[in-house]
């Protein structure tokens, strides 16, 4: 049996607040990783990096989450517009609000989107109209068609129109069909995919969601122009927020899958996988605290590591949460390679950091524990100043993006 999800004695309410915020972080992926790879590799690789990263990634994830929550087409493989855009409302690629897709449903293998607001697209146009080209032409052209073809392989996703804006202040930010069309030829998986499709991550069995918990148990239903989290069970809502803490997990992978082909030394690749987490770890540290209104003492520390995606799900990372202190143990996380494998009593900077943007003054202590370590947080009297590797994630408008309330309509062909 898979063990419960950490989330699950979340209430309700915390446990929508909660998914909304791990679909913001993990977009916040790219920005506390890609910075670094510019700098190791310039602009064109961390391209080619990005790519692979999501094509190698969406994929598995977008299929998991049609068969948690009931959506997966009858026949696999054979999915229509519908499935898509439900499976983009609950993808880390696609976090509601931040990035704002608006959905038109034509028929069934007809359909458009547009982004009233694209967060990404704030973060690079101060940057410059190279890297919107990149990553509205370079990267959006694979890896929406691989995150489509999950769902059928002839489907294609093409823009009308799309940043570089002109003019400067135009609105939708982009606008992009989606088409499901037999005379179109079978998008083509990228090498990478098969390889993570290997993973402990993809295959993961996790707890099942309990039908006859209050709240909806699936998305089974018609798709809605805003998914209303909090419609759902508690059940559902924990069996969601781990399964979006499956696809860090298998970005991450898709990441480093991208970078050993490209990494000079092993401590380059390291060096560069540490950057990011301890930039992911910051950042979820500080909106999951501020999500849940945690107590900034030692005791709210524990609980934010508890709760951090870096250490979650439960069925994947094995960690036991006594009265002061976490005990984690070697599991199947460790076995691909993920966050939690970087940690240990020899570095734990991302245990440092997630608890310090609760309070500055919070700290982690870390010693081994058998075949694991064993983490307690402890107050400093001197408070820790912000990782450089926070900071540059801070740069994205994600950091501080605030959710707005908002009503869930169904919606029907036009």
């Amino acid at each position: 049996m898979s063990p419960s999800s950490r989330y699950a004695d979340l209430t309700r309410e915390e446990l929508a607040e909660v998914v909304r915020e791990l679909l913001l972080v993990g977009q916040l992926i790219d920005r506390a990783g890609m910075a670094w790879c510019i700098s190791a590799f310039g602009r064109d690789e961390m391209l080619r990096i990005a790519i692979v990263e999501w094509a190698a990634a969406s994929p598995i994830y977008t299929r998991r989450m049609q068969a948690a929550l009931g959506y997966a087409p009858a026949v696999p493989g054979q999915g229509d517009v519908p499935t898509i855009f439900k499976g983009l409302q609950l993808d880390i690629g696609a976090p509601p609000q931040f990035m704002d897709f608006r959905y038109t449903v034509h028929d069934a293998r007809h359909g458009e989107f547009h982004l009233d607001h694209c967060g990404a697209l704030m973060d690079v146009e101060p940057m410059g109209e190279e890297f919107v080209r990149g990553m509205c032409h370079d990267i959006e052209d694979p890896t929406f068609d691989a995150t489509a073809i999950a769902t059928h392989p002839r489907a294609q996703v093409r823009p009308v129109h799309r940043p570089p804006r002109t003019p400067a202040d135009r609105t939708p930010h982009c606008r992009w069909t989606v088409t499901i069309d037999d005379a179109h030829p079978e998008a083509e998986a990228i090498p990478e995919l098969a390889v993570n499709e290997g993973s402990r991550a993809a295959g993961l069995e996790l707890a099942p969601i309990d039908p006859a918990d209050a709240g909806a148990a699936d998305y089974a239903g018609p798709l809605v122009s805003d998914l209303d989290l909090a419609a759902f069970s508690r059940s559902a809502l924990a069996r969601i927020a781990d399964e979006v803490c499956l696809q860090m997990a298998l970005l991450d992978r898709g990441f480093v899958l991208a970078l050993e082909p490209r990494a000079t030394s092993p401590e380059q690749l390291l060096d560069i996988r540490r950057k990011q987490l301890v930039g992911v770890a910051g950042i979820a540290g500080a909106r999951l605290a501020r999500a849940l209104s945690l107590p900034s003492d030692t005791m709210g520390g524990l609980r934010l590591l508890a709760l951090h995606p870096m250490l979650n799900p439960a069925a994947y990372v094995s960690m036991e949460v006594e009265a002061d202190a976490l005990v984690v143990r070697p599991s199947a996380a460790d076995e691909d390679g993920a966050w939690v494998s970087l940690i240990g009593p020899e570095w734990f900077v991302p245990l440092q950091v997630a608890v310090q943007a609760l309070d500055p003054h919070l700290d982690v202590v870390v010693t081994a524990a058998g075949d694991g370590w064993r983490a307690e947080v402890v107050r400093r009297p001197e408070p820790a100043p912000e990782a450089s590797e926070v900071a540059v994630v801070r740069f994205s408008t994600g950091a501080d993006f605030a959710f707005e309330p908002r009503r869930s309509l169904p919606i029907t062909p036009v």
